[in-house]
């Protein structure tokens, strides 16, 4: 498929590159947009990391209604540190900490990807009263199975990620779990790229494995926030009907649900400009005086 100019010119919007520290690790992140507009910050998904909205971070920056956009790498993904263990408490911090980190006088609106969306959710809940809104996109709340939920108990180690010899060796490997078809193929390659580090002896993912041990929401975790939520997911997403049914009903009733047609799990990869218009529409009514 050939490239449209869209995405050209979104990926030569070379973003700021900066971090903040939160406890004891380094988070990494990159911006768009003027320091003092109003903040969106953009949350990647379970073994993703903020090259994810490469091509969706500048789209939200536009001229008629200028935003300072965040995307962040979480700690233990792309560039930033890794931790001992990981929650979504920890996250929602540091994706509060990057927010504070502009200069921004008006409150932040987290927008976050599958378990980036528990992540916003989880922000929510703890630190609602100092954003605009969250918005999870195809955040699949779901009770762990008891097979899952024995593994967890049983603290058992995940195996080292394996070195691929050489870059293309990597690159073929890439995949997106679950697999999609509507995926745009110049956005995958995209990803896949900077998905990647050279090591000794080779290349592996940025992403630490022991993530998985925390990368999951249940809906008991789950509690009204004091800032509004808003939930989008594709049409063949994870995030099913009764999903967001049961989100929204334990966050108060009182939360949109927007379907993005002709999309799976990865919104962002399938219908990125569908994204970047719901988006602006949600935030634009939540900053509306």
């Amino acid at each position: 498929m050939e490239r449209p100019a869209w995405f050209d010119e979104a990926l030569a919007c070379a973003p700021e590159h900066a971090s903040v520290e939160v406890d004891g690790a380094r988070i990494a992140y990159r911006a768009w947009g003027p320091t003092d507009a109003p903040v969106t910050v953009l949350v990647h998904g379970g073994a993703a990391h903020a090259g994810w909205w490469d091509h969706v971070g500048p789209l939200l920056d536009a001229p008629s209604s200028p935003h300072r956009v965040v995307a962040l790498d979480l700690s233990g993904h792309g560039d930033s540190d890794h931790r001992d263990a990981y929650t979504l408490e920890t996250w929602a911090d540091e994706v509060v900490a990057v927010a504070a980190d502009q200069l921004s006088p008006s409150p932040p609106v987290v927008v976050g990807h599958s378990m980036g969306g528990f992540v916003a959710l989880t922000a929510a809940r703890d630190h609602g009263a100092s954003l605009a809104g969250a918005v999870a996109v195809d955040s699949p709340v779901q009770e762990m199975s008891s097979e899952t939920r024995a593994w967890v108990a049983s603290g058992r180690g995940l195996p080292p990620q394996k070195v691929y010899p050489d870059l293309p060796s990597i690159l073929r490997r890439f995949r997106t779990l679950p697999a999609d078809d509507a995926t745009l193929d110049y956005v995958h390659e995209h990803v896949a790229r900077t998905s990647v580090r050279e090591v000794e002896g080779g290349w592996r993912w940025k992403f630490d494995p022991r993530i998985f041990l925390r990368s999951r929401m249940e809906p008991e975790e789950l509690a009204e926030a004091d800032c509004p939520v808003a939930l989008l997911r594709g049409d063949r997403g994870m995030a099913t009907t009764d999903i967001t049914d049961t989100v929204a009903a334990r966050l108060g009733g009182n939360v949109p649900v927007t379907v993005v047609r002709d999309s799976g799990h990865h919104v962002m990869l399938d219908q990125p400009l569908v994204l970047a218009a719901v988006v602006q529409a949600i935030t634009g009514e939540w900053r509306r005086p």
